[in-house]
């Protein structure tokens, strides 16, 4: 299959500039405004929820759906919207989706019950579901394989891990100071100015021939993501043991076994095995789940400790992780640096290392406001090493693909962002929990101890997977 891409990059090898042109320069600026507004997103509300619930009035057990509507849609229909990027047009997908996020956001700040809140969320994760994977596969197509691609996609990795902890910073500063509302508002001038601007920008990405979208393999893969997902989130809210966390993570994995089967025969699949086998975009996006699971989920280990253990109030935890946002800037900074030196592969283990070492070094945390120098310290390396593996892991499981498969390897590529981000957050509630023997201070530090030595843990087993399965290519190109 061929692709038609009249942009001033242009996709096909050997036709994309060398250096960074202003329009390219414009490019980058509305793609990763456009990333970075929906990693803010995922967090942004976190923070707001108790003010949520009164105000609209949400049950208890109601409230945690304010987050779930958004990210089952958000992990669970990337990889077709990544597909159909592809498929009917990158350019398209993605302004579309924009037009979405913006209506939803706009729904959602003048909500007045929670019908249609919880709409405004779905719509929401639908639209992050289709402008994450179609807003990357213009990035990959646009810039050509090597330091400008990896400039551009550290970039993108440091706005959106930044914008994950800026999303936590910021609602609570819109709270505090103006409503909850501003939360939705606040994407609405920037929906407005990308769509705007990028229409006379970035030009239409489209195969010259259409095939058929495989619908079985999307059905039952998009429906497969929603089980795990749903399960997951509800371990978290009602513990491993409840039926709904056994039956629809096992369900999931039943309904991603058929999509594996029908992959194997249909004419025109939607994730072709032979994308899959590459032990680039395999083990890549194995290690990018780890880098993503971890890192969420630390920051709300994090929280409870600075608020449960530390007695801060959520502005101060919020404002606290400054300097692991500070940390992941620098990361993405340099990583494509680091990539051209020693390449994806090391800089994936030299981040991995890095991440490791830092977080197991917050099992010396205590119960005084003194420690807050370990925390600050160890947040702010872990979050440069945390950004070298999301850095690499883009790099890697991009690269070595066709332009036409591009929308299908940033589908992925989000699809492991997203469920790693999802999964983090109730798998490490459910080990401090399980760890945390009698009430107060002290039985919750030490339940969160566990927690984080679990979570250094699984960060090492990815370093080593990195390590051991893939190829060690100084290029991106592995």
């Amino acid at each position: 299959m061929s692709v038609t891409d009249s942009g001033t990059a242009g996709t096909a090898v050997g036709t994309s500039p060398a250096v960074l042109t202003p329009r390219l320069r414009l490019v980058l600026v509305l793609l990763l405004a456009a990333q970075f507004m929906l990693a803010v997103d995922f967090s942004i509300l976190n923070v707001a929820l108790p003010v949520i619930g009164k105000g609209l009035g949400f049950t208890l057990a109601h409230l945690q759906w304010i987050g779930t509507a958004f990210a089952l849609c958000a992990a669970g229909f990337t990889l077709l919207f990544g597909r159909a990027a592809d498929l009917f047009g990158r350019r398209r997908l993605f302004l579309g989706g924009l037009v979405v996020l913006g209506a939803a956001s706009l729904v959602g700040g003048l909500a007045q019950n929670p019908e249609v809140l919880i709409t405004a969320r779905v719509f929401q994760g639908l639209a992050t579901a289709a402008v994450t994977p179609a807003g990357l596969s213009l990035m990959t197509t646009s810039f050509p394989e090597g330091p400008l691609r990896e400039k551009a996609l550290g970039l993108n990795g440091a706005l959106m891990s930044a914008g994950f902890t800026t999303g936590a910073i910021l609602g609570g500063l819109l709270t505090d100071l103006l409503s909850w509302r501003w939360a939705f508002f606040v994407n609405v001038p920037v929906a407005l100015a990308v769509l705007f601007i990028a229409p006379t920008v970035i030009r239409e990405s489209r195969p010259d021939e259409r095939p058929k979208l495989d619908l079985p393999g999307a059905l039952s893969v998009t429906l497969g993501l929603l089980a795990i997902v749903f399960g997951l989130t509800q371990a978290g809210e009602k513990g491993w043991g409840s039926s709904s966390a056994l039956l629809s993570p096992a369900a999931g994995v039943v309904l991603l076994i058929v999509f594996w089967a029908v992959e194997r025969k249909v004419a025109a699949p939607l994730v072709p095995l032979s994308v899959l086998g590459k032990r680039s975009v395999a083990w890549g996006n194995v290690a990018g789940l780890i880098a993503f699971l971890t890192e969420t989920s630390l920051v709300f280990l994090l929280t409870l400790y600075l608020q449960e253990v530390l007695g801060f109030s959520p502005l101060a935890a919020g404002l606290s992780f400054g300097v692991l946002g500070l940390g992941t800037v620098v990361g993405g900074s340099v990583a494509p640096k680091v990539i051209g030196r020693i390449g994806s592969k090391q800089t994936l283990i030299t981040g991995g290392i890095l991440q490791t070492a830092f977080t197991a070094t917050l099992l010396g945390l205590g119960d005084g406001r003194s420690w807050m120098w370990l925390l600050l310290v160890a947040t702010f390396a872990g979050g440069v090493g945390n950004m070298l593996v999301i850095v690499g892991f883009m790099v890697t499981a991009t690269s070595g693909l066709a332009d036409h498969e591009q929308g299908l390897a940033t589908g992925l590529a989000t699809m492991t962002q997203q469920i790693g981000i999802t999964m983090g957050t109730p798998i490490m509630s459910a080990i401090a929990t399980a760890a945390m023997t009698g009430t107060g201070a002290a039985a919750v530090l030490g339940g969160l101890k566990v927690a984080i030595a679990a979570n250094a843990a699984l960060v090492l087993f990815g370093t080593l997977t990195s390590a051991l399965f893939l190829r060690g290519a100084r290029s991106s190109t592995q």
